[in-house]
């Protein structure tokens, strides 16, 4: 039988040469910048951002929350104004007679307390759907972050079954074909340095996820807790008349209203993220190559993984009709001596590679009495010599015609081609990026409109509440005037005569 050294060579080649496995798993090509975003930049002067969806520039990430600005803003404003107020208060400290309006203010005390109490209980409704939303929000991100992650857990287990596999061939073929093995050994290096970079980024990424995902959730509940609890502390003191203790609530809420319009703004970032998240999900699943994520996934260009492919499967295909052929040989030698009739079930090789051009992998094709590749060991060694216990020509009267050491030689590459067989699946995921694919798909079909239904409520809940704190805040001033200086019995609303 004919040396298959140059067949396993050839394959070995596609996995080595063709970089796979190589620690920079990018596509070819630049990916384009669409969308382009156009958003103002305050890290170039305020110039548009005309780049893509990209999670590693610093330039995207301003830009993006950049677009809360307004949230931002109305809280500068809101917290210059509040100390502007007390200033002049504490400076000027006027009195009734001063300012014409707070007059009219003596003629409307149940109209001011049902003002009080309207505002009250729209800000606890506010509050109310701020704290669900917040959750639902958590849990939705929790699970896309799980889902997205899990691309790179995958990525990992695949590549150690690849190092499994690809070190038993690196073992088998050591006697036989060292500079192949060799090359196996130092794609296996590779492989680990890959499995150990993914396992990092793994554990960075979730980690820095983590972080932003639970400072943002403690932040709003922090926040609208204390905002609850200070809207029931001020109607209580309210109707104690505690006039003092009154002005601390206001002075605390005004602080916390600021805080309502800096995470109002947050929550616009985070839709506005979302929104480009997602869209960059969509566009990759109809066009993975044309898309800005392409650069930071591990995905090959499809006419090169496709090349890859049908290499392997060529390579394969040649292999096993070879074995084929071989095998039909040595029985109608067998015939020959064994003075038999024509020649009958000759076994056959299973062939999963269909022929040219694509030679695609259907294993399921493949007779019910064929038998593995790895499993042709056993029916070699009906041909097989073995010198200790054979000698002179008893082998070749007996059709014995394979020595025992090409049996070992062809034992050995015939198992690692099965060793192959075995991991072709997984080196079909890998080059074709199909894994990422089904994740980004299974995200884009079920989870990117609740997510962004989420968050878009988080946000409308957090403005609303900001809204109405304003004013209410604003509305106990008023009362603060209208009631400072007179006398109120307990739970009154009109002051005593």
């Amino acid at each position: 039988m004919s040396n298959p050294n140059g067949i396993l060579l050839h394959f070995v080649f596609f996995l080595v040469s063709a970089s796979v496995f190589s620690p920079t798993w990018v596509a070819s090509g630049s990916p384009t910048e669409e969308p382009n975003f156009k958003r103002p930049d305050p890290l170039c002067h305020f110039h548009y951002y005309n780049g893509g969806y990209d999670v590693r520039s610093k330039h995207y990430w301003v830009s993006a929350a950049f677009t809360g600005v307004h949230g931002y803003a109305i809280a500068g404003v809101w917290l210059l104004c509040g100390l502007g107020f007390g200033i002049f208060i504490t400076i000027k400290n006027p009195s009734s007679s001063s300012w014409p309006f707070l007059k009219h203010l003596d003629h409307h005390y149940f109209l001011m307390f049902l003002l009080v109490l309207l505002f009250t209980l729209l800000a606890v409704v506010a509050s109310s759907f701020v704290l669900a939303a917040n959750q639902s929000t958590l849990w939705r991100t929790e699970k896309m972050k799980t889902t997205i992650l899990k691309m790179g857990e995958h990525a990992r287990h695949t590549i150690k079954q690849v190092i499994k596999a690809m070190a038993a061939m690196q073992s088998i073929l050591l006697p036989y074909d060292p500079t192949t093995s060799l090359s196996l050994n130092m794609t296996n290096h590779r492989l680990r340095r890959e499995s150990r970079a993914i396992q990092s980024f793994v554990d960075k990424s979730g980690h820095s996820i983590d972080q932003a995902i639970h400072t943002s959730y403690i932040a709003h509940l922090v926040t609208v807790t204390i905002n609850l609890a200070m809207l029931v502390a001020a109607l209580v003191l309210l109707l104690l008349h505690w006039h003092p203790g009154f002005i601390t609530i206001i002075f605390c809420c005004w602080i916390l209203t600021t805080l309502c319009w800096v995470l109002t703004g947050i929550d616009f970032f985070l839709h506005t993220f979302a929104e480009d998240t997602c869209s960059a999900f969509s566009d990759f699943e109809q066009n993975p190559q044309d898309n800005s994520l392409s650069s930071l996934l591990p995905c090959m260009d499809p006419s090169s993984s496709e090349k890859i492919m049908v290499g392997i499967g060529f390579t394969v295909h040649t292999f096993i009709a070879e074995l084929n052929s071989k095998i039909t040989e040595y029985y109608r030698l067998l015939e020959l001596y064994e003075h038999s009739e024509d020649l009958v079930g000759v076994p056959k090789i299973c062939e999963p590679f269909s022929g040219a051009p694509n030679y695609s992998y259907t294993p399921e094709s493949c007779p019910k009495d064929a038998i593995t590749v790895g499993d042709l060991p056993h029916f070699l060694a009906r041909f097989t010599c073995y010198q200790h216990n054979y000698s002179g020509g008893e082998c070749q009267s007996e059709g014995k015609f394979l020595p025992e050491a090409s049996y070992d030689m062809v034992s050995a590459y015939s198992r690692s081609v099965q060793y192959l067989l075995d991991i072709y699946p997984d080196l079909k995921s890998l080059t074709e990026c199909s894994f990422v694919k089904d994740r980004f798909s299974d995200v884009v079909s079920h989870q990117c409109r609740p997510f962004r239904v989420s968050i878009r409520l988080l946000w409308s809940s957090m403005l609303s509440l900001s809204i109405v704190m304003a004013v209410l805040v604003l509305i106990w001033v008023a009362k603060a005037y209208q009631d400072r200086g007179r006398c109120f019995s307990i739970c009154s609303i009109k002051p005593q005569s």
